[in-house]
């Protein structure tokens, strides 16, 4: 059997209010004043680095990072949940015989951490995060993803056009979810080989494969 990679982060997982939340209050370390959460929404899903260049000068993104990933760490569950159906469907999936991977931009530390609080973890075969290497849209993570469950890739499930664009890359078929970061119409223009509305969409796209 094949194996599907689902990025995390409105894909899995609900963590805007988790993610902004940290994001802004760590303004706090350089004295300035945080963006809205809905500006910080259109960044979800870049690096941290590229998240704060549009609001801070160059020279105090490194202290921000690092204040962003101590706060996150510690609260990076607070409000973050899987959606709902996504548990059940990743049970169906592995039932099937599918292997699952996860391939975020979050670091594989951090990923794990958000994954265990939500008894995530023991749902998917391979957690891998971007460890060194480029970023969405490059398809490296997927590529270590797979690699983590030796098995071929069928999907790149995301809600990202980066996301589409890495699994594009990886000679995946691609599924955009809508109810992350990312508007329909931009991900349409991204070309995946299905869009899902709902969880119950992605299961159709999924378990009829």
């Amino acid at each position: 059997m094949t194996a599907i990679v689902f990025d995390l982060d409105g894909t899995l997982v609900d963590s805007f209010d988790d993610i902004s939340a940290a994001f802004c209050r760590s303004f706090h370390v350089i004295g300035a004043d945080p963006p809205s959460a809905d500006a910080v929404r259109t960044q979800i899903g870049k690096p941290l680095r590229d998240m704060y260049a549009p609001w801070a000068p160059a020279d105090a993104i490194d202290t921000l990072v690092a204040e962003y990933r101590r706060d996150y760490a510690e609260r990076c569950a607070d409000r973050t949940r899987p959606y709902p159906g996504i548990v059940d469907l990743l049970e169906r999936l592995r039932g099937r015989g599918h292997a699952l991977a996860v391939a975020t931009t979050k670091t594989t530390w951090m990923a794990r951490t958000v994954m265990e609080r939500l008894d995530l973890v023991g749902r998917v075969d391979h957690v891998q995060g971007t460890d060194g290497f480029p970023h969405k849209p490059a398809p490296d993570v997927i590529a270590h993803a797979l690699a983590g469950v030796g098995r071929p890739g069928a999907w790149m499930i995301g809600d990202a056009v980066t996301d589409i664009a890495a699994g594009r890359a990886a000679g995946l078929r691609t599924c955009a979810v809508t109810w992350g970061v990312h508007a329909e119409q931009d991900l349409r223009a991204a070309g995946p080989d299905a869009i899902a509305r709902s969880v119950d969409d992605l299961r159709a796209v999924l378990l009829t494969d």
